[in-house]
Parts: structure tokens; C-alpha cells; sequence
């Protein structure tokens, strides 16, 4: 996953960050400012200054922060000028809102805040519903409110049009400060705390966050208006609260907790999609009598507090369903302050040393985690003092977990440094013991005067827990019974967790000890150096609500280094990577030469063995086809044989049972096409696929009883497969790649006669073979250039790589593989019919579909028989309603449409009887595969220009162009085959959202917007890669578009209804082209070579045995003079999802002759 970042204040009030890939401690770019504490999100970090004023810390991005502003102008027509501003006393504003409510005038659209710029001046908006309108962007109607057409009528009496203006977000990478425009007399007085969350509340793309805030009175104010497209939010307004609150805590989801003065806890209910303020307190009474609560933090099912005793509790029993939570449980540790990140994560701050500590082992079954572990590393700053071994180590060369000692002074040595240890809480105490240890002495001595700099010795958790359910507490060395342990046998998973003691109701009697400013703010000023480079900042207060840690994950942050001493580490520093390069391939050609030395003696003798054959036999299931149509228990054997001439053959050999008659059925592995893994809820089997069978949509289906089974299966197969076909290594840069509809990737070499006008070669003679990873679309490029996008919008880069996930060992690359996950969510629908007496109910009529269906009302999926897509994916969130689905929702998330099946809509009228509400609920995969992660932005579309095989593009990088997952389109800078992640992205504005992109070989762009409208992107070129307008193409007649696809010449889109479209009319002169043909229905995806060919992906394929949905179909005929082509020929299906031909520029080497110069000449390159 990509790398996040973990946000701290010192001491001194200076605001740094923490990679979760990074070994150093960066000091923000705007270090004018100091801070008490810092609240981070994902993209921004809120914080209060020490002038107790608000800011805001965006982080850069290459996407922009756009505001869209609207104004309408509205007039009526006059029989005696026509249309004019003078409008009747009824009517609404000339110039106004969408409603007509508010006047708007131009001059009157004010930037909200000095951080905001305009990007260009208004202008009219001629898209109206996806079509253009007449030049002046008029729309017309009979009268105010009224439907309004593009087209001008008889009766049209009234008509208005849209101006828009976009405003930029400029301070980015800077610290913003808050500004408020409410009355003087309602301002908020200063701010002691402030929290951000909430921005899992909604599934919305804009998001949204919660930002809450407690003034030095104790008042609760909220941010409103917090949203990605405008994160400064509007105004503050007051939350009643039954107390003074002292601090507040605001998680991701839905729990919001704060602090009393009395030591009590608030937490706010009836938080949710439409109410993120919530609606109510509730009062949580703190663990004991004596110590109130002074800190709480909440997280997505977690809540840690802090009581006045500094004493570090966690709530047990705490979700959405119930956020007051059950009990108290004491944790082991004395802190300052917690914070709870991403994955419930936590963060402390300890009181004795000041240092940042990370709550180690907590995971989705395991919350409270198992142990503190203290973050060692240095200060960016620090990076300069390093010349000598203890600089170093303060540096962030070297990581342990030390502990910091009183009176005896030692450090690790060279050879200690190899191991990992952990370092001791800050409540622990420091065994005489081990403070006598021989290798400690030894490393103390090793170090001369240097060692006295870095006091730090290497502790285990000395004392481990007495008893079941209570923790240590041990005030001194004397209470740790038994000898002293050596740091590798303390282990440190031990639960430190403590039961509360019973305290009645009673509310603590005076006023807590509170984590106000007096305690956690900075120090005086007046020291330009507050610690030296080899002392460990102390710090004030820590934010991971923009940290990810994965459970499981290793960070750098606590790793000791292996055993090299400062001055081997400080050589290995000065040898380059051209130095390695030239040393590895000497090395190379050394062993060539010696292994040639050592085989040329044994010339002279014959071959020992001619023909070798290997059989493998195992248990599987097969379906049975003809009746009873159902999983029958064979036998398989796999023999494999090697002929005279190093050959290898393979024949796969199925032993079954009929009427107690042993038969068997054959496949010889040279034949086979493809094998598909067919994952579900219930069996581990994949299929099997000829060429005929593929034309008769009949596979051989196999089912293993574990997937490990199936996993050592596939690839040995797969490998027998490609051995058989001399398949090999990496897949060429002309590869077809390809993706089904499970997230699986296939790839498949093109021969020279596949393009061929004459005896081309049929689809169904192919041969895929399966790429470890998991995407939902793939885009390659002739240069070896290969992006993928998996199904949360994560983009990930082909690295070269080959196989991964369960092709292990010979069936994959020893290098260039890596982990990949992936998040896709599983919908499930909630219908009613109404009643007259009741309303609204869940029982239906006889006929109506079930109550609760899949979209389509014709399987039952309810919440609990619901499960993942396969074996392999796991649950990640609760059930969850989702409010994305098209046609909108009401407040509640349902839609109303007069009868199953309809038209549905988000809002409720006197004809409609049948409502229906989606449910959704998310789940993850972890395999591997030859992708890495192109961060931060999430895509929804990618385009890579296809480049012809006369076409010379070594000297200019390669153009790709991308759609974000909020519809910005992006172009990517940098695009090369040594670097085919490029370097960052260039954003291209538009004036809507689109959703697909597509770049020809001749630079040239076209998208669809979300809306269905077609659009061509003018003056594209290497020296520009951006282009300078958009052109407005016409939709197909009453149909909207939702992808394009562009080759040399040719432009193909594709409807909604699944209608095929080709752009006819496009010269160099003319690019856009003139108008919309039809040719085909029935097509999911469409691709367009750089030879223009054209391959699809059919949505209903008929053959002998049934009728398969998601086939790779290639359309026949094309040529210059027929570029529509003439039919299809079918490939492999069903279940294919994606295709992409854009690198296959392969082509029949040919003699250009009379009788084939009559048909024409060959595409025009550019």
C-alpha cells in the first residue's frame, strides 16, 4: 500500500511527519507557524496555532481542488422586443441560483476566502443533459419552474441559460488560516481542541469530514461544510453540551467522544449519513472514583482514554450499534495523550521520556493490541551529524528499542545491532540484571567516550504479567522475581491488560488533572537549538488519522539493521548502482565461462536416457454434463513425457465411473487454450477450455478440495501448458492482455497471422495463460507499457514480472513480484410493496420477487446467507446502505418505482407501490502478482497511446491519459519504458465529471462525461501533452455514451443499451468526424488496436450447449475502405470482462501486388 504519513507536535511547537516508509522525522515546510496539537486526515491535517486560531495543512496533489460557482440567467419574451431582462413582478431573479430564489448577480460571486483563486472568467455552459445546445446556451420553457428543452417552441415564453466559473484552492502545502465570516457578536472564543473524523460516514465521493472543536469556555463547536471540494468548510456552529468540555475526539465513522472538567465522558449519538452532528449526549462515567477521565480517542470500533493518574484505559464492547461501549479495561503504560488512527491503530505519548510509542498487535480480533513499542528514529535534521557511530544511531541509521537509563550509561555494539529487540515501556522498570549483562558491558566499552551521548540500553518487557487479567506495575528493580532474562527469550506478546476495579456511580470530587494547554503546550522560546542532534525530541502531542498501518505490517521505525559497523554501512553508502551493475555482470560471465570449462569433457558421451516420462495423479471432481448433471469423484493423472528432441508433450487423463463401467476422457495439454479459474462460494474448481470446446461453450470443469489443492493444480497445468507451446519468461510488448469478470489476468502472445487479411487465425485457437494478480481493467502499450485498475480505483504498473499469486516456483519470476490487494463491495437488495393498511411492508405478492434479491429479483440474498464471491475474499465492513445507486435515493436510502421491475426513482409519488432500498457490504483479497502501485490518486479509466510498428517512439515519451475516480481527467508525464510509472500527473480541466478516455495513435483524445456526451480534446502532441480545448460531440441519437475507444483512424464507442457505435467522417482536417454509425448490439467493452483492429467483448455468445455472457469476440473485415468490418469471429468466453489489443502491432510481413494494391491501401500513419 502506499505510503502514509503519521503527524506530531514537540514540545517546542514544531509540526512534523513520519512516513510509514520512511526512517526520519520530516519537519514541515511551513515552519514559521508553532502549534499546541494537530488533528490529520488522509489529505489535510487541522491544527491550533499558539495563537489558539484554526488551520488547515493541505497536502499537494497533482489533481486540483476545483469549486464549480453557478449562476443562471433568466428572461421572459415580450411581444414587443422579444426576449428581454424585464420580467414580471412574480417571476424570480434576472440573475439568480438554479431555484430562482436568490439573486446572484456576476459581480456579486465572491471568493469565500484569501486561499481561493478564480481559474478564468464566466462563461456560458452550452451542455445541456449531455447534448449541445444552439450557440448562447439558451434553454426554454412554457413559464418559471418549468422542464426546460434546448429546443425553442411555440409556446416558449421563458427562457434562462448557465454561466460558470471555477475557483482553484491555491494553499496547498501550507498552513492555512481558518477565516470566518459569522457575526461578531456569535464568534467562537479561542480553541483549546480540536479533532477531525467522519469521513467514513458517508460512501459519497466528495469527501466529506467532520471537524469538532472546544473552545477555552468549554463550548463543542462543528465546521460545517467540510467536503474535498471546499475543505475550510463554511461556518461554526454551537453544540449544546450538558457540561464544560475540556477535550473532544472525533473517529472515522461514527463515534464522537470528549471530556468533562468533572472527568466524566460525553459521547454523541444519532450520528449518520444526514444528521453527521448527531442529535444527543450520553454521560459515561470514568473507570474509577478517584481519577477522572482527562483524554479520550475514538477510532472505528475503539475507544482508548486517559485518566487523571495518567493511567491508560480501553472501552470494551464499543460499535455503532452502541458507542457508549460495556466496561473498562486497564492497560499497562503511563501516557500523556493517545490517539487512535486508521484500523484503529493507536499512538502514545509516554510522561516519563516524552517519546511517540506504537500500540503493537492490535487487529480486527484483537483491538486492545498486545504491547507499547516506542518509535526510535532521528530528525531529517539530523541527517548531517553523521561522522561518527553514536550520530548515526541518533540519525535513524540504527533502530532498537532503548530504554533510557539513570546512572548507567551504556549502548549496543556492532554485533548487538543485528537483532531486533524491543524497547521498554515508559512504566517498566530497569532490572539491576540486566544492566550487568556481559554483552552489554562489552558493547558500552566498544564505544568509547561516543557511547556516553546516547544513553540507551536494549530492554525486553522485563516483568512479565503476574497473573491472568492484571499487569505489572513494578515501582523498582527489587519487585521483578527470578533471574534476569536475556533479550531474546522476554517475549513480548503477552496481553497487557488490566480488569477496573468496582467504583460506584459517584462523580469525582474536585477537578481532574486535564491535558489542557498548561501541560501539553509548547516551552518557552528563546533557544535556537531546543536539543541537540543526538538527543530524541520530546514530544507534545501525536495524530494518526492519516496513518495506515496495515495489521501485520513492518515499518522501519522500530528495525535494527544488520550487523555491518557505521563504517562498512558508510561504504556501502558511496558504491553506486552502475559500480553494482558492472560488478554482477563480471560475476555472470565468470560462472558462464566456468560451466562451459566443466561441460566440455563430457562431450563425447551419449545420451543416457532418450524419452523420460513423469505421471502425477490425484483425487478431483468433475461435472458431469450429461445427467444427472452434477459433481462426480474422479481420478486424474497428468503425464507428461519428454521426446527425442527435448520436446515436452502432456496429456491430462480423466478416470470416471458409469453404471460401475471405469471410463475415461482425454485432453492433450498441447490443444488446451486456456484454464480459468470458476471461483465461488461453495467449491475450489476452475475450467479447461479447447478450441473446440470453446465453440461449443463447453469446458471440462475440474474441483479440487482445498484451494491449495487447486492452487498446485493450476500451475502445474499452466506450466505443462506453456512447455507445451514454448511459452515462456515475460510476455512480449504486443502481448493481448485481458481481464475476466473475477478479477482474473490473462495474457496471450499474438502470432503474425491473428491481423492477417487472408487466413487469418481464428480466435478460438489462442492461447491465454494467467497472470498472478488482481485488476478490473488493463491497458498495454506496444513499448511494454502495461496500467491496470484494480476495483477500489487502486492503478497499478506491470513491472516486468511473471507470474505470482499460486504460480509459484518454475511458474514465476524469482523477482519483480509483489503483494496486491483489492476491495470491491457485494450488493444485495431490501424490496417492500406498499399496503394499505400498513404501508410499506416486506411481504409481497405471490408473484413479486423476493424480498430480499439480487438486483435483478431473481435469486434470494439475504444479509446472513450473503457471502464473499469466493473462498479467497474476506470481509471487511458491516452491512451498510448504499446511497450511490443510479436514479438517486431519499433520506433513507430507498426508491420508488410503480411495479417490479421499473424505472426507479428517489422520491415518492401517489403511483408508486413498490420501493426498494441496496445494501452494501465490502470485502478484501490479498494475493501477488507483477504490479506495483501507482499512488495517491484513484482512477477509474486509463488510456495508452498504441503505437504502430512504424512508428519510430524512442525519442519522446509515451502518452497516457487517465480518469480519476471523482471524474478529473489527468494526463501522466514521465511515460517511458525504463520508467513506465511516470513521474507525476498533469490534470486537464473539464467542465463536468467524465468517465472514460481514450488516445489514438495520432495524439488524438477523445472521452465520455458521466452524463453520456461525447468530447474531443484539440492540439494534442508531444510538445503538449494537454491540448488546449474541448470539443462537444453529439451523442448517438437519445442514447448515452459510456466508453470510447480510438486507434490509428478509427473512433469506437459504446452506449449504455450495449450498442456498438463507429465515428464516421474523421480526416485530418476534421477530426471530430461527422457522425455516429451503428454497428453492432450485445457488446460490453470495445478495444481498438494500432492497426485498428477491433476486439470486444460480446454480452451474449450462443453455442452448442449454452449461452455465455462475456466472450472475446474480434470483428471481421476491416480494411480502409470497409473500416466498420463485416462480422465477428468468437474467442474464448464466458465470463471475460476486459480486453485490451492496444499493443498489438504485429503484422504479417507482406509484398504489396497489383491484384492487393486494387483493395487499397493501408492505414495512414501518422
Amino acid at each position: 500500500m502506499p505510503a502514509s504519513v503519521l503527524w506530531a507536535v514537540d514540545l517546542f511547537g514544531r509540526v512534523y511527519t513520519l512516513s510509514t516508509a520512511g526512517q526520519y522525522w520530516e519537519l514541515c515546510k511551513d515552519v514559521q507557524m508553532e502549534f499546541k496539537r494537530v488533528s490529520a486526515a488522509t489529505q489535510c491535517c487541522w491544527g491550533i496555532a499558539c495563537d489558539n486560531q484554526v488551520y488547515l495543512y493541505v497536502c499537494s496533489s497533482d489533481v486540483p481542488i476545483r469549486h464549480r460557482e453557478e449562476a443562471y440567467e433568466n428572461q421572459r419574451w415580450n411581444p414587443m422586443g422579444g426576449f428581454c431582462e424585464k420580467l414580471l413582478p412574480s417571476d424570480r431573479w434576472s440573475w439568480s441560483d438554479v431555484s430562482g430564489l436568490q439573486h446572484r448577480p456576476l459581480d456579486g460571486v465572491e471568493l469565500p476566502s484569501p486561499h481561493w483563486e478564480w481559474e478564468s472568467d464566466w462563461y456560458v455552459d452550452e451542455n445541456f443533459g449531455g447534448e449541445p445546445t444552439e450557440k448562447g446556451g439558451w434553454t426554454y420553457a412554457m413559464d418559471f419552474p418549468a422542464t426546460y428543452t434546448k429546443d425553442k417552441k411555440w409556446n416558449s415564453c421563458v427562457r434562462r441559460r448557465k454561466w460558470i466559473r471555477y475557483r482553484r484552492y491555491k494553499s496547498r502545502d501550507t498552513w492555512a488560516k481558518i477565516p470566518s465570516k459569522d457575526d461578531p457578536k456569535e464568534l467562537p472564543d479561542p480553541f483549546n481542541d480540536l479533532s477531525v473524523g467522519g469521513w467514513e460516514i458517508t460512501e459519497e465521493p466528495v469527501g466529506r469530514l467532520s471537524v469538532w472543536a472546544v473552545s477555552l469556555q468549554g463550548k463543542v463547536w462543528y465546521r460545517e461544510g467540510v467536503s474535498h471540494p471546499n475543505p475550510e468548510g463554511s461556518s461554526w456552529s454551537l453544540v449544546d453540551t450538558p457540561g464544560e468540555v475540556v477535550q473532544i475526539s472525533c473517529g472515522p465513522h461514527d463515534l464522537i467522544w470528549a471530556t468533562l472538567w468533572e472527568g466524566q465522558a460525553l459521547v454523541r449519538e444519532g450520528i449518520c449519513r444526514n444528521n453527521p452532528k448527531g442529535s444527543s449526549w450520553s454521560i459515561v462515567e470514568p473507570p474509577g472514583s478517584e481519577n477522572g477521565i482527562m483524554h479520550v480517542s475514538a477510532g472505528v470500533s475503539v475507544v482508548w482514554a486517559i485518566t487523571k493518574d495518567r493511567k491508560v484505559w480501553f472501552r470494551r464492547g464499543v460499535n455503532s450499534h452502541n458507542p457508549c461501549g460495556t466496561s473498562w479495561i486497564e492497560m499497562v503504560g503511563e501516557m500523556t495523550m493517545v490517539n487512535v488512527g486508521l484500523n484503529d491503530q493507536v499512538w502514545g505519548i509516554s510522561c516519563e521520556d516524552r517519546a511517540v510509542y506504537f500500540r503493537q498487535g492490535v487487529t480486527p480480533s484483537e483491538l486492545s493490541g498486545k504491547t507499547w513499542k516506542a518509535i526510535i528514529v532521528g530528525r531529517e535534521s539530523d541527517r548531517s551529524h553523521s561522522g561518527s557511530s553514536s550520530s548515526l544511531l541518533s540519525a535513524g541509521c540504527f533502530f532498537g528499542d532503548e530504554v533510557r537509563g539513570s546512572g548507567t550509561e551504556s549502548a549496543p555494539s556492532d554485533t548487538d545491532a543485528s537483532s531486533e529487540v524491543e524497547r521498554q515501556g515508559p512504566e517498566q522498570p530497569f532490572p539491576k540484571e540486566s544492566l550487568d549483562d556481559s554483552r552489554n558491558l562489552k558493547g558500552s566499552l566498544s564505544k568509547g567516550p561516543e557511547a556516553s551521548r546516547n544513553p540507551e540500553q536494549n530492554m525486553e518487557n522485563a516483568c512479565p504479567a503476574e497473573s491472568e487479567g492484571k499487569a505489572p506495575e513494578a515501582s523498582s528493580a527489587d519487585e521483578c522475581h527470578g533471574p534476569a532474562s536475556t533479550p531474546a527469550e522476554l517475549p513480548w506478546t503477552n496481553i497487557d491488560l488490566k480488569e477496573p476495579k468496582r467504583v460506584s456511580n459517584q462523580p469525582a470530587a474536585g477537578f481532574p488533572e486535564t491535558t489542557g494547554l498548561s501541560s501539553l503546550g509548547p516551552f518557552p522560546l528563546g533557544m535556537e537549538e531546543p536539543y541537540g542532534a543526538d538527543d530524541h525530541p520530546l514530544w507534545a502531542w501525536v495524530s494518526g488519522g492519516g496513518c495506515a498501518v496495515e495489521a501485520g505490517s513492518v515499518l522501519k521505525w522500530f528495525t535494527v539493521q544488520s550487523g555491518q559497523s557505521p563504517s562498512v554501512q558508510m561504504l556501502s553508502l558511496s558504491i553506486t548502482p552502475a559500480q553494482t551493475a558492472a560488478w554482477r555482470k563480471q560475476i555472470f560471465q565468470q560462472l558462464t565461462e566456468r560451466t562451459k570449462r566443466e561441460l566440455e569433457s563430457f562431450r563425447h558421451y551419449e545420451q543416457a536416457v532418450e524419452q523420460s516420462v513423469w505421471v502425477k495423479t490425484g483425487s478431483l471432481q468433475w461435472w458431469c454434463d450429461w445427467k444427472p448433471h452434477k459433481w462426480v469423484d474422479v481420478r486424474v493423472a497428468l503425464e507428461q513425457f519428454t521426446g527425442h528432441d527435448g520436446a515436452r508433450d502432456s496429456i491430462l487423463f480423466i478416470y470416471y465411473m458409469v453404471h460401475e463401467e471405469k471410463k475415461y476422457l482425454h485432453v492433450f495439454l498441447n490443444e488446451v487454450t486456456v484454464l480459468v479459474p470458476v471461483l465461488n462460494e461453495a467449491k475450489h474448481s476452475f475450467a479447461l477450455y479447447t478450441p473446440e470446446r470453446t465453440r461449443q461453450r463447453w469446458p471440462v470443469r475440474l474441483a479440487a478440495a482445498t484451494e491449495q489443492d487447486m492452487n498446485d493444480w493450476l500451475a502445474l497445468l499452466s506450466l505443462s501448458c506453456c512447455e507445451s507451446r514454448k511459452v515462456h519468461g515475460r510476455p512480449s510488448p504486443q502481448a493481448i492482455w485481458s481481464v475476466t469478470c473475477k478479477g482474473d489476468i490473462f495474457v496471450s502472445e499474438p502470432s503474425p497471422d491473428l491481423e492477417a487479411r487472408e487466413h487469418l487465425l481464428p480466435c478460438d485457437q489462442m492461447f491465454w495463460r494467467q497472470m498472478g494478480g488482481h485488476l478490473r481493467i488493463i491497458e498495454a502499450n506496444s513499448r511494454g507499457v502495461v496500467w491496470g485498475i484494480g476495483y477500489d480505483h487502486t492503478a497499478w504498473v506491470y513491472t516486468g514480472g511473471y507470474g505470482g499469486g499460486c504460480f509459484q516456483g518454475l511458474a514465476s519470476s524469482t523477482s519483480n513480484i509483489y503483494p496486491q490487494s483489492d476491495v470491491k463491495s457485494v450488493y444485495i437488495y431490501e424490496n417492500q410493496r406498499w399496503n394499505p393498511v400498513t404501508g410499506y411492508t416486506s411481504r409481497g405478492l405471490p408473484t413479486d420477487r423476493y424480498m430480499w434479491s439480487d438486483v435483478t429479483g431473481l435469486q434470494e440474498c439475504t444479509k446472513a446467507s450473503t457471502k464473499p464471491p469466493s473462498l479467497q475474499w474476506t470481509w471487511v465492513s458491516d452491512w451498510y446502505v448504499d446511497f450511490s445507486v443510479p436514479g438517486g435515493t431519499d433520506q433513507e436510502g430507498w426508491q420508488y418505482a410503480s411495479d417490479f421491475p421499473a424505472s426507479y426513482h428517489g422520491y415518492k409519488t401517489m403511483k408508486d407501490f413498490v420501493r426498494r432500498r441496496c445494501w452494501a457490504r465490502k470485502c478484501k483479497l490479498v494475493t501477488s502478482g507483477p504490479w506495483l502501485e501507482v499512488a495517491p490518486i484513484a482512477l477509474g479509466d486509463v488510456s495508452i497511446i498504441p503505437e504502430s510498428a512504424h512508428a519510430d517512439g524512442q525519442g519522446h515519451n509515451i502518452a497516457l491519459w487517465a480518469v480519476s475516480d471523482k471524474g478529473d481527467v489527468l494526463c501522466r508525464l514521465g511515460v517511458s519504458e525504463l520508467n513506465p510509472a511516470g513521474s507525476s500527473w498533469l490534470h486537464v480541466g473539464t467542465d463536468q465529471p467524465f468517465a472514460s478516455v481514450s488516445i489514438g495513435a495520432c495524439y488524438q483524445v477523445w472521452a465520455v462525461a458521466r452524463d453520456g456526451s461525447a468530447f474531443y480534446r484539440g492540439s494534442v502532441s508531444p510538445s503538449q501533452p494537454a491540448g488546449d480545448c474541448w470539443y462537444h460531440i453529439p451523442s448517438p441519437p437519445k442514447q448515452k455514451l459510456t466508453q470510447v475507444s480510438v486507434g490509428q483512424t478509427s473512433v469506437y464507442a459504446l452506449d449504455e443499451n450495449g450498442n456498438l457505435w463507429y465515428r464516421a467522417g474523421i480526416t485530418p482536417s476534421y477530426p471530430q468526424g461527422s457522425s455516429w454509425e451503428h454497428v453492432s448490439n450485445n457488446v460490453r467493452k470495445v478495444s481498438v488496436g494500432p492497426l485498428d483492429q477491433v476486439w470486444v467483448i460480446a454480452n451474449k455468445v450462443q453455442g452448442s450447449h449454452g449461452l455465455s455472457r462475456g466472450t472475446v469476440c474480434r470483428r471481421m473485415g476491416v480494411q480502409p475502405r470497409e473500416p466498420k468490418g463485416q462480422g465477428w469471429d468468437y474467442g474464448i468466453g464466458g465470463g471475460w470482462d476486459h480486453i485490451s489489443v492496444r499493443a498489438n502491432a504485429t503484422m504479417v510481413p507482406r509484398n504489396m501486388s497489383r491484384e492487393q494494391e486494387a483493395h487499397g491501401q493501408g492505414p495512414v500513419y501518422c
